[in-house]
């Protein structure tokens, strides 16, 4: 199981649900967090199963190197709560930059709510609905942005923000 990069169309298109929660399913999810932890530079945050080419609602998450994976079948985002606004800072602003291990070396700016109450079915088959806050809130942005067949630099754009490619220890700004 490898990650697919862009343009592959896995990509830019919607995923399908789960119809089944079988031994295949449980597999893939095990093979998503191998090749999911198996990221280094930069380390992964999340994945969704387009992203090794698998056109299937499932994505997982592991915020930190200490985190315990979770993973999220058929999830479907009910509520959000508004865009998380910086508060206002004398100086320079630091802007959190998304990226995404389907577009190396590429990082932009992506506005995302605090919260989002999240409907999901977990490796049981067992249905959950849950609000999820913070950084978590973020990658499942993100991730469900995957399975709708969107990724992050078509957001930034949207959103009117500049979009940076790594060239060395330097980022650099792309002109489109």
């Amino acid at each position: 199981m490898k990650i697919v990069t862009v343009p592959n169309q896995v990509l830019s298109s919607p995923t399908k649900p789960v119809e089944k929660i079988d031994g295949n399913i449980k597999k893939i999810v095990v093979d998503m967090e191998k090749v999911l932890i198996a990221q280094d530079d930069p380390p992964g945050v999340g994945l969704a199963a387009n992203q090794v080419g698998l056109n299937l609602s499932i994505f997982i998450i592991r915020p930190s190197e200490k985190s315990k994976t979770k993973v999220f079948i058929n999830p479907k985002i009910l509520q959000t709560t508004p865009y998380n606004l910086p508060p206002k800072q004398k100086g320079r602003k630091k802007v959190k930059l998304e990226g995404c291990l389907s577009i190396p070396r590429i990082w932009g700016p992506v506005k995302r709510t605090e919260r989002v109450l999240l409907k999901y079915q977990d490796l049981t088959g067992k249905e959950y609905e849950k609000w999820f806050s913070g950084f978590e809130a973020t990658i499942i942005q993100h991730e469900m942005d995957h399975l709708n067949g969107v990724v992050f630099t078509q957001r930034a754009i949207e959103q009117k923000g500049q979009l940076y490619r790594e060239e060395g220890d330097e980022l650099v700004k792309i002109e489109y």
